[in-house]
């Protein structure tokens, strides 16, 4: 919502809202560090806009937003997987059965919901699930590894991982892998390709992902975005507020691509990937 918008806004509609000086935003000023102080924790698309209620702040990125198959549907990940990854899995041992614990950690256990975070956490890990022959307890205790090196709860989706942390976690993948340097050097690039679809914001938080949408290739399109600020933090085709589940619902309703192309005022390649989003998964 443009900031212009808010300044009309009737005073009593929001009782719960502290006033605001609008005359403290200099002309041109960024409102996205706008904070707003709120007795119930009302959302407003402003990017980086924070929640901040009596007990703590909480960034809109880390809160629960996504159920793991709807998660998985984004990313394209087996729901089974993800369940593993985020909530842990018991497994048979000659001793009898042991618990496997994840290797993400949510916002909300009891909820089972994941955050914008998270999913960034997802993102980077299908980097490791592509690779032959990987084993589940050798990417937590390189996730552990890193995240311990790094100080962070969430190492995978913090700016330092893509910085220094990558050589962190694959040297210490490839000890545990017994992996050459040469097999060490391909698993480095398939993760720099994955990070290289995450945006961040100037304090390296990571602000929008652009999923995959075909083969999971460097080069593909970044024409479809998930940006937790925008449709309630659903894939929208890009600059949009366009919901990739409507386009596709519309397509599956017997529109055609020509169509919906010049309803929306998009070219006729971001339809087609906006369907493809939705849709890819079940036609594999």
């Amino acid at each position: 919502m443009p900031v212009d918008c808010l300044r009309h806004l009737p005073p009593a509609k929001f009782p719960s809202i502290n006033p605001i000086c609008w005359n403290h935003f200099p002309h041109g000023s960024d409102p996205r560090a706008l904070t707003l102080k709120t007795k119930t924790p009302l959302v407003y698309l402003l990017t980086t806009l924070k929640i901040e209620s009596p007990h703590k702040t909480r960034d809109l990125r880390e809160m629960p937003a996504y159920g793991i198959a709807e998660a998985a549907h984004y990313l394209g990940i087996p729901k089974a997987t993800l369940r593993s990854w985020v909530l842990g899995r018991p497994y048979p041992t000659e001793r009898g059965k042991r618990f496997f614990r994840p290797i993400i950690e949510l916002p909300d256990k009891d909820q089972r919901l994941l955050s914008f975070v998270n999913l960034v956490e997802v993102h980077v890990l299908d980097a490791l699930r592509r690779a032959h022959g990987v084993r589940l307890s050798h990417i937590r205790k390189s996730v552990d590894y890193v995240r311990n090196r790094l100080g962070s709860k969430h190492p995978l989706a913090e700016e330092k991982f893509a910085t220094d942390g990558v050589d962190l976690f694959v040297e210490r993948f490839g000890k545990l892998m017994n992996i050459t340097r040469e097999g060490q050097l391909v698993i480095k690039e398939l993760i720099e390709a994955y990070l290289q679809r995450v945006e961040r914001d100037p304090v390296g938080i990571p602000i929008r992902l652009y999923p995959f949408t075909r083969e999971r290739k460097p080069e593909e399109p970044r024409a479809i975005v998930i940006d937790p600020y925008v449709s309630f933090g659903r894939p929208v085709l890009t600059g949009t507020g366009i919901a990739t589940t409507i386009v596709a619902q519309r397509y599956k309703a017997g529109e055609s691509i020509e169509e919906l192309a010049e309803d929306y005022g998009r070219s006729r390649s971001d339809i087609q990937e906006a369907i493809r989003c939705e849709l890819w998964l079940d036609a594999a």
